[in-house]
């Protein structure tokens, strides 16, 4: 499992995807989101504002991340 560290008290969905070049755009990552293709603590998420914060784990592409 990755571990990422954010210096605020949470991050969006979508810029956390692109933070970590999960998509190259905001465009990109509102798609795959909207797909159904991310998921956060074993829940497929559709929106790309949801906030994550400390211990969420975010799956996509088969590879877990964990915010620290």
């Amino acid at each position: 499992m990755n571990k990422i560290i954010i210096n605020t008290e949470y991050i969006s969905l979508s810029q956390f995807m692109k933070m970590e070049s999960l998509v190259q755009s905001g465009g990109e990552a509102k798609q795959v989101i909207q797909q159904g293709l991310v998921s956060v603590n074993n829940e497929i998420c559709t929106q790309r504002g949801r906030k994550l914060y400390k211990d969420d784990i975010i799956e996509f592409n088969g590879i877990e991340y964990i915010i620290n």
